[in-house]
């Protein structure tokens, strides 16, 4: 302990050298054995070391010193409070860990230092950099090292140029002319400070502080002197021959002048790949005239053919071709994309099979293509095709032009073709974006408005302005007419799998059922669709001749004679060497009709309905008649799940033929007796879907029948079921339900639900008979089991029918409610007798499921029911003692979260009707839900600067036992409840005491803690409900003086705290409500206590606005006084404009962290739903894009 007592006394003063062997004995007691108090003191005095501004210049000397591993885990702990400075060492360990910290310290601490010691530290870095990278052989063996010294550089840049290191780029430069491996070094770094400020820093830094470090390279300066005196290695050779058009120089100049000579002086080829890399870091921001106005081009072009170099220019040359440079430069580019042309095509003929070359590689022809560099540059190849074709417009000007243009898309179709996923989906994003381009002046033509809008014209379009308009469109599709043929070919012959088919094709070949969902399909899937659909609208006629070609070939494997059709449909050579192959079975997979189906479900709505009926007619009779002349279980797996998908995605076409509908829907009813995996669930789903869509049409009698096809398939409903999974059953009884909603005569509904809930009802009847002689009959596990599937029947059947499920569920109502409090009963009496365990049996399980699925029936009822009080007095009052006094008196792990959910639709139903009731509801569900469902105040506290300041009475406190983890299921649904009492019964909460409204207030504060996003929100939109709600009250002064500062204070913590981003615009909403109700009227006495605060402020405005930035004074010690006195301001001066609010807010959270590297894209996420609805109403306008399934409308077809 004395030890301790005479480090404490030493260690203050740290102006000279720390005494190491004392430091270790230190930690040595923290981390020891010894007594309690011994390692607090020894804790206290490490903390306090840590702490002093000075620990970083002892750093180096800990590490030099001590062989103690705490001790210098310690010590590099402290560098992250200051800075160290670096000394030459040979220990590689020690160089590394000193630049590891550094990194931290500059990140984070960097303005904190004196000017001298950042200069110190600045300069000493380029001297260890020009040190190392000075020689060859030095810089290679060191290459690591010099590397992380090059990023330890741009971390420093990051704060000190250009405002306080305006020489770096021409000392730089000057540097770079000593010799070519620091010239080499020169470029990393250049090619690092443009990554790190330009393309890995949104979110990191503020765009004011982006704007500046780019026209800092680009801003008018006097060209500076060179800082170095030094001989260039190249200087007697330097003569620059292309005279720039500016007038005076920029700092990018400078690099441009380097990057220019050494690429054409330079024999080097480390030096030119660096060099080409760095280039290509700067090309997509520097301006346009060092591009297109000096020999950039040219230089780069000459580089292309050369293999060292080829991928690098590539990029390079994509990077010049995705810029968006006007008319200005049309004339450079398209001299640049016919001599790319005339060069790729020496190194790769436009007659080379790409696909095949890429998959076999063994011919030498091909060889750049099989080798590890040849494929690197076709992806590279790919994107550069991309980027070239993005200015298309330019090159459709000549002749000439066109047909390089022209080139260039086979080419790129031909790289389309390879199989390769991560190839095809890069070129798949391209080919959306250019069909998208040529679609849209065609569509637009339809609707002149949106065509005056995107030409930017201020007055209608005249007839001749339109017709003349039309003449140019027509031409461009006929000059892409070809490409875009083979397009829609590639399309459909590559179409991904769509998520309605579960039946896959396995590794091994075998069909199966798929088990996972693949996201990554999907999102291609919906690429490709979009991009066939609108392919489709460009050219109907070829679209339907594509997809009729495929089917011919597909159907013709197993129908030999329809041979005789192709000749005069398609062409007769081709089709028949196809035939020849399929048949033989070389060509031939499953493959072939999968993505043929896939291709044509995907286009539904976008053809004309005439030529629709007519390619549906022609697809699904074939489909059928390929599914009857198919032998094979597996086989007639896949065709069923085509059938299927096609018909599902075509509702309108069934409305319009009802023989076909028929046809159909039978067709599903044999697909629900067939037990290959998979095949049940597609039918089941199928038949769903397409009555939702077609409802009106099975309940009305039809042209040659004699009843109502509904009526038909009640009569023979046990038959058709007999082979299907419970599941299935809910799915097939919900869709039987939609067909008897749609029937309008009550008589014949009432009789068709009758009809359909007869095998239920008949076996309900049963069991409730058994139960009145003996309750213990309930009790077997068969028995639970069979309610429990009656009751899910119940629920599917009640979704659909909604209002008019109420005749049955007023049959099984009051014996439901008592099974209900006997499962309940015994779930309790199980749990007491085995303890917390016991919920885990697979017995109580299946007796909290059914308890479970009668909460469901019942909400699922009242929330699709119409809005009928008389409803809500019937079903409501008997629920009470069953349902929520069971909820009360139950134990903790045997209530039932859906209780909560039940009651918050109730209430959001019936609203203010439910008032009187919400009394009896606090007290069943509130306070024992609190217990089982509260946090400890200590998990949510110090995650962030700002201490969370809620004070909870000791009764409160008592019910807090539980953590963020534990039920999870009553958590969401708890606050749900509770935000729509707010909503609907807040004169209820009204009337709550100031300790249980105390308490709702802390529940509120609780759950916009909570790191589960739902919850989170649900409780900001119910802090916001309810300051809505108590400002328009008399209560208002009275609840502000009490809550406001606790709110705010809390609303700041989560607000500054990374782990709850995604509630930032509800935060956003919250403090502007605060800082508008500060100022406003409403509030008419002071927010402050005037008892305890002296100083009399002249009003509330005044009081919060100094509250505030004392709050986050305290909170942020890295920023000054002036900084957030001026963030504080602005949120007044603000407030009454939302965005302008949102805006400085997150500016003040990005500079509050400006380089954490934080993914701070949920702070835009209200500007990213904004474009997602945007750009689905643009969808809704183009025929097709939103599938008619996923359009909700009524779907009349009476």
């Amino acid at each position: 302990m004395t030890s301790l007592v005479m480090a404490a006394e030493k260690f203050r003063d740290l102006s000279q050298a720390i005494d190491v062997p004392l430091l270790d004995a230190t930690v040595a007691a923290f981390y020891g054995t010894g007594s309690k108090e011994e390692r607090a003191a020894a804790d206290r005095i490490l903390q306090d070391l840590q702490s002093n501004p000075d620990m970083w210049l002892q750093v180096v000397h800990i590490l030099q010193n001590t062989k103690n591993l705490n001790t210098k885990f310690f010590a590099l702990q402290g560098l992250n409070y200051g800075c160290s400075s670096i000394a030459y060492t040979s220990d590689d360990l020690l160089k590394y860990e000193i630049v590891w910290v550094l990194e931290g310290v500059i990140k984070y601490r960097w303005n904190a230092l004196p000017v001298e010691q950042r200069d110190g530290m600045k300069n000493y870095i380029s001297e260890v950099i020009v040190q190392l990278s000075s020689n060859e052989a030095s810089f290679r063996m060191e290459r690591l090292y010099v590397n992380k010294l090059n990023v330890t550089l741009v971390q420093i840049l990051k704060h000190e140029w250009p405002a306080r290191w305006r020489s770096f780029i021409p000392d730089l430069v000057a540097a770079a002319k000593t010799s070519e491996t620091i010239c080499e070094n020169c470029m990393v770094i250049l090619k690092l400070l443009s990554e790190e400020v330009f393309d890995f820093s949104r979110g990191e830094m503020t765009q004011q502080k982006i704007k500046e470090l780019k026209q800092s390279l680009n801003s008018n300066t006097s060209k500076p002197l060179l800082r170095y005196h030094t001989i260039c290695f190249f200087d007697a050779m330097y003569v620059f021959h292309q005279e720039l058009s500016f007038v005076v120089y920029s700092e990018f100049q400078l690099i441009h002048e380097l990057c220019l000579y050494v690429l054409s002086a330079s024999q080097r080829t480390e030096l030119i790949q660096a060099t080409l890399s760095t280039l290509h870091a700067f090309l997509s921001w520097i301006p346009l005239g060092y591009i297109f106005e000096s020999p950039l081009l040219e230089t780069l072009l000459k580089f292309f053919p050369m293999p060292s170099y080829r991928n690098l220019t590539l990029q390079c040359l994509t990077e010049v071709a995705a810029l968006n440079f006007g008319d200005f430069y049309n004339m450079q580019y398209i001299k640049m994309y016919n001599f790319f042309m005339v060069q790729l095509q020496a190194i790769l003929p436009s007659t080379t099979k790409i696909p095949e070359a890429y998959a076999n590689g063994s011919s030498e022809e091909q060889v750049c293509i099989h080798s590890e560099s040849g494929t690197v540059f076709h992806f590279v190849l790919q994107d550069t095709f991309i980027s070239l074709q993005s200015h298309i417009r330019v090159l459709e000007s000549s002749q000439e032009n066109i047909s390089a243009l022209l080139m260039g898309l086979e080419y790129l179709i031909n790289i389309s073709f390879v199989d390769d996923t991560e190839v095809f989906k890069v070129c798949l994003d391209y080919w959306n974006s250019l069909v998208l381009e040529l679609f849209e002046p065609h569509h637009n033509l339809d609707t002149p408005a949106a065509t005056v809008n995107m030409m930017g014209l201020q007055m209608p379009l005249l007839h001749g302005m339109v017709d003349g308009l039309g003449s140019q469109i027509l031409q461009r599709r006929q000059l892409y007419a070809a490409p875009m043929s083979k397009l829609r070919m590639l399309m459909i012959c590559r179409m991904a799998k769509p998520e309605e088919v579960l039946i896959v094709e396995d590794e091994n070949g075998n069909i199966v059922r798929e088990t996972l969902k693949d996201n990554d399909v999907l999102v291609q899937y919906k690429i490709m669709r979009e991009t066939l659909i609108y392919l489709s609208h460009l050219d109907h006629e070829d679209t339907e001749k594509q997809f009729a070609s495929l089917l011919c070939v597909c159907v013709l494997e197993f129908d030999i004679l329809k041979w005789m059709l192709l000749p005069s449909l398609f062409g007769a050579t081709q089709m028949l060497k196809k035939l020849s192959k399929q048949l033989s079975g070389e060509d031939w997979t499953w493959n072939n009709l999968n993505t043929l189906c896939w291709a044509i479900g995907s286009i539904s709505g976008s053809m004309m309905e005439e030529q629709e009926n007519r390619f549906l007619v022609m697809v699904i009779r074939d489909l059928l008649n390929l599914c009857e002349i198919t032998k094979g279980k597996d086989n007639k797996a896949v065709i069923a799940s085509n059938i299927m998908y096609v018909v599902g995605q075509y509702p309108r076409f069934l409305r319009a033929h009802w023989k076909f509908l028929k046809t159909v829907v039978n067709k599903l009813f044999e697909f629900m007796h067939e037990t290959h995996p998979g095949v049940q669930d597609m039918a089941c789903d199928t038949f769903l879907k397409i009555v939702q869509k077609c409802k009106r049409k099975f309940v009305i009698v039809q042209v040659g029948e004699s009843e109502p096809f509904v009526s038909e398939l009640l009569s023979g409903l046990p038959t058709t079921v007999a082979d299907l999974e419970p599941h299935q059953i809910h799915t097939f009884y919900e869709s039987v339900g939609h067909m008897i909603q749609a029937e309008s005569d009550p008589q014949k509904r009432d009789e068709y639900m009758q009809r359909l809930m007869d095998l239920p009802n008949q076996k309900w009847a049963e069991i409730i008979g058994q139960a009145h002689q003996s309750v213990d009959f309930l009790k077997d596990q068969e028995v639970i089991r069979t309610v429990l599937n009656i009751l899910q029947t119940n629920t599917s059947v009640a979704n659909s029918l909604g209002t008019y499920f109420l005749s049955q569920i007023s049959l099984i109502f009051l014996d439901m409610l008592n099974v209900y409090r006997m499962y309940s009963e015994l779930i309790s009496s199980s749990i007491a007798e085995g303890g917390p365990y016991a919920s885990k049996t697979s017995y109580v399980k299946l007796l909290r499921s059914v308890k479970r699925e009668t909460l469901k029936l019942i909400e699922t009822f009242l929330d699709k029911a119409e809005d009928q009080p008389q409803i809500g007095k019937q079903f409501v009052p008997p629920m009470m003692d069953p349902v929520l006094g069971d909820y009360a008196r139950n134990l903790p792990d045997a209530r039932e979260s859906e209780v909560l959910s039940l009651f918050a639709t109730i209430i959001n139903k019936y609203k203010a009707a439910m008032i009187e009731d919400v009394p009896r509801i606090f007290e069943a569900i509130f306070q024992c839900t609190l217990e089982e469902d509260a946090m400890s105040s200590n998990a949510a506290a110090c995650r962030n600067p700002i201490n969370c300041s809620t004070e909870m009475s000791s009764s409160v406190l008592q019910m807090i036992t539980k953590n963020f983890e534990d039920y999870p299921e009553h958590r969401l649904k708890f606050f749900s409840l509770l935000r729509a009492i707010a909503a609907h019964c807040f004169p209820a909460l009204i009337r709550l005491s100031s300790e249980q409204l105390k308490l709702v207030m802390d529940s509120i504060i609780w759950a916009f803690r909570h790191t589960e996003r739902n919850i989170a929100e649900t409780g900001l939109n119910l802090l916001l409900e309810m300051l809505k709600n108590f400002q328009a009250s008399e209560f208002c002064n009275q609840f502000y003086r009490s809550y406001f500062l606790t709110i705010e204070q809390e609303i700041f913590a989560v607000l500054t705290d990374t782990f709850h981003k995604p509630g930032f615009k509800l935060h956003v909403l919250v403090l502007q409500h605060l800082f508008c109700s500060a100022e406003s009227g409403a509030l008419s006495e002071p927010l402050w206590d005037t008892t305890t605060v002296p100083y009399p402020y002249s009003n509330n405005a005044m009081f919060v606005r100094e509250y505030t930035i004392k709050l986050l004074g305290t909170s942020f010690p890295n920023m000054t006084a002036s900084e957030v006195t001026q963030f504080v301001n602005g949120l007044f001066e603000s407030k009454n404009n939302l965005s302008i609010f949102k805006n400085h807010i997150r500016d003040f959270l990005v500079q509050s962290k400006e380089f954490s590297a934080q993914d701070n894209k949920d702070l835009y996420a209200e500007e990213a739903a904004v474009q997602r609805e945007r750009e689905r109403q643009r969808m809704l306008s183009i025929p097709g894009l939103i599938a008619p399934n996923e359009i909700q409308d009524e779907m009349l077809d009476s």
